[in-house]
């Protein structure tokens, strides 16, 4: 078994961590990033990847920056670990530090390489609406995910899937891989190979993204919008001067809004001229449909302002939207 120390924060790191224990490797030392304040009553909490640590008596490092900390590296040096293993740490890591393992610093990256290097992987699969992702090993230099590849799995990306269900499909996934990475590295039978020059970029997401742009997106860029940002921050628009998050949606065409409601066939004619993001039909009953560019948006799951998210339905009971309103950024 090798001789580890493990660098990563939230649970999509937990999940690996937990595995690496599992297979008996030795855990020298877990690094995690500091305790945040969380809540109303901002009390300081601990990360997943501190949490699995604590539990399992594990050595934690909690330093509040990796580069240009001469202590920090000494303590990684005196363990003298065969490898790294970094998974969704947060931080870049310095050179001094790379240099410290045996077998190198291995990372488990949210992509198949070399798409998506950054800090969002998973989170720009699903706003881009792509049907395909993975998981990638590698070999970790000095630049952004530039390092070599080790193993690659792919998977499918669900029509309907939001960047909170492939997270955890992806953090199962990448655990199992970054063990199977383990063992082709203490065999001595790991693959090497080079990251094309054909890449993109994941950066950071940002609050200003979530704002819904009915006039110049199409329908299901705005599925894919909301659905990419579910549970990030949610994308939000708003009605008669109200702040509404949108947490589930989906796109109809016309014919099937027109099995829905048959009453539509008298008015169809007038669709084209309606101004993306006016209400076309909201009950109670039968939910809310929104006009979009090359489509129609039906909302599934919504949030109001200082409220908790719930069901169109359960929503529509306590408030009313007035056909013919609309929505605005």
């Amino acid at each position: 078994m090798l001789k580890i120390v493990f660098m990563g924060t939230p649970d999509f790191a937990e999940k690996s961590l937990e595995k690496l224990y599992e297979a008996g490797h030795k855990i020298e030392a877990v690094v995690t990033n500091m305790d945040k304040p969380k809540g109303r009553g901002m009390k300081m909490i601990a990360s997943p990847v501190k949490q699995f640590a604590l539990e399992k008596g594990l050595k934690i490092y909690q330093p509040q920056k990796v580069r240009n900390n001469p202590e920090f590296i000494e303590e990684i040096k005196s363990i003298n670990p065969d490898v790294i293993c970094v998974v969704a740490y947060g931080k870049i890591l310095p050179k001094e530090l790379l240099e410290i393992p045996k077998m190198g610093c291995i990372n488990v990256h949210g992509s198949l390489l070399p798409k998506y290097r950054g800090a969002a992987p998973i989170q720009w699969a699903v706003l881009n609406g792509d049907k395909t992702t993975g998981i990638t090993t590698m070999y970790m230099n000095e630049g952004m995910d530039t390092g070599d590849m080790i193993l690659k799995e792919k998977v499918e990306i669900g029509e309907n899937e939001t960047t909170g269900e492939l997270w955890d499909r992806l953090a199962d996934i990448g655990a199992k891989l970054l063990i199977k990475t383990l063992d082709l590295i203490e065999k001595g039978k790991a693959p090497r190979e080079k990251q094309g020059e054909d890449f993109t970029l994941a950066p950071m997401l940002n609050k200003e993204m979530a704002k819904i742009d009915w006039n110049n997106k199409k329908a299901n860029e705005i599925k894919n919008l909301v659905r990419g940002l579910n549970p990030i921050m949610g994308a939000y628009s708003y009605i008669s001067g109200k702040k509404l998050k949108l947490w589930k949606v989906d796109v109809i065409p016309i014919e099937s809004l027109k099995k829905e409601f048959p009453e539509i066939e008298e008015y169809e004619y007038k669709l084209p001229n309606i101004e993306p993001g006016t209400v076309l039909f909201s009950d109670s009953k039968n939910g809310l449909y929104v006009k979009a560019n090359e489509g129609i948006i039906k909302v599934l799951e919504i949030q109001g302002e200082n409220a908790k998210k719930m069901s169109i339905n359960d929503f529509l009971r306590g408030n009313k939207i007035n056909v013919g309103e609309m929505f605005y950024t």
